[in-house]
């Protein structure tokens, strides 16, 4: 009997905002960071225990960026992760004095308290405070797939005449991801499925198997895939390609998708952003400052309370729903395509389930359970069905991206245009840099080690992207100005044989990510 396969993969990211003594950088670190812990990977690893517990099988594919990975081991970001659950908790308390016992109010607040207190229990007590030691147990043992990813987000094909800036990128990652995993994966994300000619074969020379691309740069490919997007393929350098199936994304986050269904949590909603400055003294602190808390007692519907149990049905029923459009897809597929080996590869970003979709979580572990009902669908990952190389179709792929139209567009647009000319000079000075300085050890390795991450996360597609998308633009425009500065500083530093120590010292302070960064990844490859 063939076997037809759903691989499901989530991609979890944060852009590198490290808090410092702003407004900006604390409201960011809470809304990005701090909710994605409470409300995507906490109950991530919560789902995977109660399946363990349950006997139910489950696979998943895993992105867990390098800057994302830094910020969760940061000691620093985790204090004041439990501080804000402490925060909250405090919140919770008073919240549940003013209301009414009984009252729809009384039990979305005590409910809401009541998952701060399992968070931080299962944060401190739990995990330690250290979630990615969790992640890599289940990778350990098989029950989820993580993929590697460039250092920074970069979206590489703007770097496609650079190839020592794509490789810094890929070599960073890679060493990132053996720090805190201890292993090199097979698998490689492109960030946002950037994808330009060329990049196959700088991944396989980094002995990476496969990568996911987006639908169109599978289907655009020549030759035509035969199979379509139901089977994976390979490049002429032999990596194995997987597209994305789109139509799985809209069925949960496009027009009429399941995250709009009007019973579930409005995650737009939150009392710290409408409740009076006296209700939440003892929350906003000296500071006043509104940050997201939890606290949301609303579905979709208007001026509706919450009602758990039937958002739990529906979650139930979305579940099954998505599942059965799958199978029906796949039956369909493998009839048309006469093979009995179809599969759909569906990719999600993380924060999606919990933070953005606040049952998001509960319907994916229903998902697992659905599908073990059927004998002949599995759900597998991008490593069990890129093993047999020698069956693939060889293609060449089309250039395609996940993000813009699909080309990656908004990432060079009118807002944010300056910024890739300002990155790409940096990258190019610090190629030469890394030439000129083969050997050097002490205080100009440091100068040198650190030019080279202010490059990196000049490169990163975060800022350009914040531009595009209006999202706390002069932060991003600050924060990239910044990388650019500190890295020209070193430039003409170094150019004059002058290095203060002191700035040296407070910008690795300020940046501490990548502490093992080795300047020689900008080396023109022999």
């Amino acid at each position: 009997m063939g076997k037809k396969s759903i691989v499901i993969t989530l991609v979890a990211h944060q852009g590198y905002i490290y808090q410092q003594d702003n407004a900006t950088s604390k409201m960011l670190e809470t809304e990005y960071l701090f909710s994605a812990i409470s409300d995507t990977y906490l109950p991530l690893l919560d789902m995977f225990e109660t399946l363990d517990l349950d006997a139910i099988p489950f696979k998943l594919v895993l992105v867990l960026t390098p800057t994302l990975c830094t910020l969760l081991s940061d000691y620093d970001v985790q204090n004041r992760y439990i501080a804000w659950l402490d925060q909250l908790i405090l919140l919770g308390e008073h919240e549940l004095q003013l209301c009414l016992p009984d009252s729809p109010r009384f039990r979305e607040a005590e409910a809401c308290l009541s998952r701060v207190r399992k968070n931080r229990h299962n944060f401190t007590e739990v995990y330690k405070s250290d979630l990615l030691s969790a992640f890599r147990y289940y990778a350990d043992r098989g029950s989820i797939e993580l993929m590697a990813t460039a250092a920074t987000s970069a979206f590489l094909p703007h770097y496609s005449d650079l190839p020592e800036a794509i490789n810094a990128q890929i070599e960073a990652g890679v060493q990132s991801h053996r720090q805190f995993f201890g292993v090199v994966p097979d698998g490689f994300w492109l960030p946002a499925m950037g994808y330009t000619s060329g990049l196959d074969r700088i991944l396989r020379n980094y002995n990476f198997s496969y990568t996911i691309l987006d639908a169109h740069g599978v289907l655009f490919a020549d030759p035509l895939p035969k199979n379509g997007i139901f089977s994976p393929v390979k490049s002429q350098n032999g990596l194995v390609l997987f597209a994305r199936d789109a139509a799985s994304h809209t069925m949960l986050s496009g027009p009429g998708g399941f995250i709009n269904h009007t019973v579930y949590r409005d995650q737009d909603r939150d009392i710290a952003f409408e409740a009076d400055r006296t209700e939440l003294e003892s929350y906003l602190g000296s500071d006043g400052i509104r940050t997201v808390s939890g606290f949301k007692y609303w579905s979709k519907e208007v001026d509706t309370w919450y009602d758990s149990a039937a958002a739990e049905r529906q979650v139930l029923s979305d579940a099954r729903e998505f599942v059965e459009a799958q199978y029906t897809k796949l039956q369909e597929a493998s009839r048309i395509l006469c093979t009995d080996n179809v599969s759909v590869t569906c990719v999600f970003n993380a924060k999606v389930f919990g933070n953005c979709w606040f049952e998001g979580i509960k319907w994916l572990e229903h998902v697992f359970r659905t599908v073990a009902e059927y004998p002949d669908l599995i759900i597998t990952d991008c490593a069990g069905l890129a093993s047999d190389k020698g069956s693939l179709q060889e293609i060449n792929p089309f250039i395609s991206a996940a993000t813009g139209t699909g080309y990656g567009e908004n990432l060079l647009d009118t807002s944010n245009g300056w910024m890739l000319e300002y990155a790409r000079k940096a990258c190019e000075r610090m190629i030469y840099l890394a030439e000129r300085f083969p050997d050097d050890s002490g205080l100009k390795a440091r100068t040198l080690n650190l030019a080279a991450k202010e490059v990196l996360l000049a490169q990163s597609s975060d800022w350009p992207a914040m531009l595009s998308q209006r999202v706390f633009p002069e932060y991003a425009e600050s924060q990239f100005k910044k990388n650019v500065l500190a890295f020209t500083t070193v430039f003409d530093s170094l150019g004059a044989s002058t290095i203060s120590t002191e700035w040296l010292t407070n910008m690795e302070q300020e940046h501490p990510l990548f502490p093992w960064m080795n300047y020689h990844i900008f080396n023109t490859k022999k």
